[in-house]
């Protein structure tokens, strides 16, 4: 088969997060190959009309779809299915209905709640001076894992201060409790059209001091050099009830 790999042009000065994309097309096309396709490669950008037009040039069998983002923003990684839509080309990956509702997080938790799953509450920025007392997550509302994320992004409300956060639209971040306690990493595959949890990991926070936000932002995903990502270890072992904790990870998971 003829496939074309898509994925997101890293920018210019591109940092670690974007600058990953490309180990993972080089693994998928090295697979793809040993697999006997043709494969060909297209970095896309906001030029949709140019990612169009080499499609419908390419007309390939199959499209591979790696992309995260376009130019960084997450908000619109929806757009390159709507595209293979269009086109009416094969593709892998979620459709477009799909890729939009998870691209915004304040979408999604309000489809789990309505599914009966537990959340948390969300709130606009403008809401704060709202809000009761407690600890607090500021978080970007369409970019995916942990740009825009760090222990900075922890604020806590005591009725003594003042928090202002109007340099943060309503519509580009929300704001979450912040909750104090394990974090775990669960991953889906689909096999034979139907999900399939794998083995649940847990993110230790090792050396953390006592006032620290355990946070698995930028830094303990990307800078290797940092305290935070030498630190955030992940374990398999999830210790004692880990058989509870991974059905009960498992169930709500496939809920989702």
């Amino acid at each position: 088969m003829k496939i074309v790999i898509t994925y997101n042009k890293p920018g210019k000065n591109a940092l670690e997060d974007e600058l990953d994309i490309l180990d993972e097309v080089a693994l998928v096309s090295a697979c793809l190959k040993e697999l006997g396709h043709e494969v060909i490669k297209l970095p896309m950008t906001l030029n949709l009309e140019k990612a169009f037009l080499f499609l419908k040039n390419e007309k390939p069998d199959l499209i591979f779809n790696l992309v995260e983002s376009l130019q960084n923003y997450g908000a619109i990684v929806f757009f390159p299915p709507a595209l293979f839509d269009i086109l009416q080309i094969p593709y892998t990956g979620n459709p477009t209905v799909p890729m939009f509702f998870t691209a915004g997080k304040t979408i999604t938790k309000q489809a789990l709640f309505n599914a009966g799953l537990p959340v948390t509450a969300s709130y606009k920025p403008s809401e704060v001076a709202d809000l009761p007392n407690g600890k607090y997550i500021l978080k970007p509302l369409w970019e995916e894992g942990s740009l825009g994320l760090d222990e900075a992004s922890v604020f806590e409300i005591t009725g003594l201060d003042n928090i202002n956060l109007n340099s943060f639209a309503n519509d580009l971040y929300f704001i979450e409790p912040y909750i104090d306690g394990r974090e775990f990493n669960v991953s889906l595959l689909a096999i034979n059209s139907e999900p399939v949890v794998l083995a649940v990991a847990e993110i230790l926070f090792v050396d953390y001091p006592s006032d620290k936000p355990k946070v698995l932002g930028y830094r303990a995903k990307w800078n290797e050099e940092s305290f935070e990502f030498k630190n955030t270890v992940r374990t398999y072992d999830l210790g004692k009830n880990g058989n509870q904790i991974h059905k009960l990870l498992s169930d709500i998971s496939l809920k989702c």
